[in-house]
């Protein structure tokens, strides 16, 4: 923080610091009028406002002296018995002090009313008997009133790295759990690479360069843990190209998405490893093949997906049974570090009737600054 900056905030606290003791100084005289009026010998308001608000300031000189104490001297582990000493001398000669100003000066401004003019001995002592008390309360309710405010300021900076830290602890779990996608999906890719290329070289030298280009755009969103619904399907487009090249007439697809829903944001690689896993455990296994459904949409505030395949389906219809490997599992941890109790994901199917996903999470419009 630059000297420029510190000095405007040292300002604007004690500028703040002086206003609560001029609204100290206000509710006394008005309490002090009222008083007047009701023992049948009003004062004049501007007298009592210039007495109340010359103690009040009073006070406000003698506050960097006490809060230099406070800090100076304060009630921790080892160290609290002298600070108390120095606070019981420092609470009752700063009193002292503040008194015989004010028995200095008030009398000029007519302080106390309906009494004769007495010497600053006689005023000094009457000071004590009547208000030496309230002194004392004075410079305890500051000390009391900084170490307040400073365990405050502790628990709210505390509380404030402890969301730093949990949030960055979230952070990387999230760009673990998205980079366990990277190697999962390019083993699995290069492994169809290889299966071809003896048996159809052009194929796989094809597939060479549609790989390429699906880590070009990968790249381009790494370390981002959300992006467009555009970018995400422009992404498994380029997925399901290497997919069908493999499969041909073996796998169809068919993309229903709401254009509305084209600015959502959603979690980078969300759709690929669910589409991975419809084509490897529900199309692969059956000879004529089958279809793979992606929808989105956008509804009530909430943007659903859907990958849906006429596969194989479920054992006895049964989503418990199934063991799900990185790409559910991976996809299950992700919403829920992104989006807690607000985000859905479940499997449907039966035997021999296919699979669906369905995943619903809270809209939200994709700005530049989510890409930046």
């Amino acid at each position: 923080m630059s000297t420029a900056n510190k000095w405007q905030q040292l300002a604007l606290k004690w500028t703040a610091i002086a206003g609560v003791w001029t609204l100290i100084g206000l509710f006394f005289t008005g309490e002090t009028l009222l008083r007047s009026h009701a023992s049948g010998h009003p004062l004049s308001a501007m007298r009592v406002l210039s007495w109340e608000l010359f103690s009040c300031y009073v006070w406000l000189a003698f506050l960097p002296l006490i809060l230099w104490l406070g800090r100076r001297f304060r009630f921790e582990r080892g160290q609290w018995r002298r600070s108390l000493l120095i606070h019981l001398v420092a609470g009752s000669v700063i009193p002292l002090l503040q008194q015989g100003v004010a028995a200095l000066v008030l009398p000029h401004f007519g302080y106390p009313p309906l009494q004769p003019e007495n010497s600053f001995a006689a005023t000094y002592k009457l000071f004590l008997l009547f208000n030496y008390s309230i002194s004392l309360a004075v410079y305890w309710a500051s000390i009391g009133a900084q170490y307040g405010i400073g365990y405050y300021q502790m628990y709210r900076e505390r509380e404030l790295r402890a969301s730093q830290l949990e949030a960055k602890l979230a952070q990387s779990q999230l760009q673990i759990l998205k980079m366990q996608l990277h190697p999962h999906f390019l083993f699995n890719t290069l492994n169809t690479i290889s299966e071809l290329i003896h048996k159809a070289p052009e194929v796989a030298e094809h597939m060479v360069t549609d790989l390429s280009d699906l880590l070009r755009l990968s790249l381009q969103t790494v370390g981002r843990q959300e992006v467009s619904l555009q970018q995400e399907l422009d992404f498994l487009e380029k997925y399901l190209q290497i997919e069908q090249t493999r499969f041909h007439d073996r796998l169809r697809v068919q993309l229903e998405i709401d254009p509305l829903a084209l600015d959502a944001c959603v979690p980078n690689m969300i759709l690929q490893p669910l589409v991975e896993n419809a084509i490897r455990h529900g199309i692969a296994p059956l000879a004529l093949g089958g279809r793979v459904e992606i929808q989105a949409v956008r509804e009530n505030g909430s943007l659903c997906l859907r990958v849906s395949d006429d596969g194989l389906g479920l054992p006895d219809g049964d989503a418990s049974a199934i063991q799900e490997g990185v790409g559910l599992s991976n996809t299950r941890a992700r919403l829920q570090r992104l989006y807690g109790a607000a985000h859905q994901f479940e499997l449907q199917g039966a035997p021999d009737q296919g699979l669906t996903l369905r995943m619903t999470i809270p809209y939200r419009r994709f700005t530049e600054q989510d890409e930046d």
